[in-house]
């Protein structure tokens, strides 16, 4: 058994005199949705090789792969666009941005084509696009936005933001089932 399984497994229960946290048990909903279904795929800026911004995919590279586990170029464009297309081919893409800042990148692929797939033409995007937001970790002006008010409006979008380690885990569980886009975010 690899040294990631073993870490995962740990993270079936919270630790003894403690709770997981919201990075743990994000990292659990992850794994047990990649061994549910092979379709669900993490894509984004350093999601593989350096486990995540704030290590949210560390050790999924190890144990599912690099066809599974994505490293992009930083162009949240590209990534939002590359989601899209796999969704729309039958794969289920969990879509990390290293700040939720930079969803703006790809605001109009989110807002006209994703959220409204389904009432155009009854095409499901069954994808996840996650990332951290919020401030209080001395992030400056461009890493500590929170951008939920951005898409609020938007028909077709759902948007979640856990405030529990708990919460987190079923809501990235949720996110990855649900048929259309999700945007998932993880305050800081």
């Amino acid at each position: 058994m690899s040294t990631a399984l073993k870490k995962e497994r740990k993270l079936e229960r919270p630790p003894r005199g403690g709770q997981a946290t919201l990075i743990e048990a994000i990292r659990q909903g992850l794994w047990e949705e990649m061994e549910r279904d092979p379709p669900v795929f993490l894509i984004g800026e350093d999601v593989g090789a350096y486990g995540g911004a704030f290590k949210v995919t560390d050790g999924l590279i190890d144990h599912f792969g690099k066809e599974r586990v994505i490293d992009t170029p930083i162009s949240e464009a590209a990534i939002v666009g590359a989601a899209c297309g796999a969704a729309l081919m039958g794969m289920k893409p969990v879509a990390e941005f290293q700040f939720i800042d930079f969803i703006s990148c790809g605001f109009d692929l989110l807002t006209n084509y994703a959220a409204k797939s389904r009432y155009r033409w009854g095409g499901s995007i069954p994808a996840v696009f996650r990332g951290p937001c919020g401030s209080g970790v001395r992030s400056g002006p461009f890493h500590s936005l929170n951008a939920e008010s951005f898409f609020l409006n938007t028909a077709g979008l759902k948007i979640v933001e856990p405030s529990t380690a708990y919460d987190a885990k079923g809501l990235i569980k949720a996110a990855i089932r649900d048929p259309d886009p999700v945007l998932y975010f993880e305050h800081k």
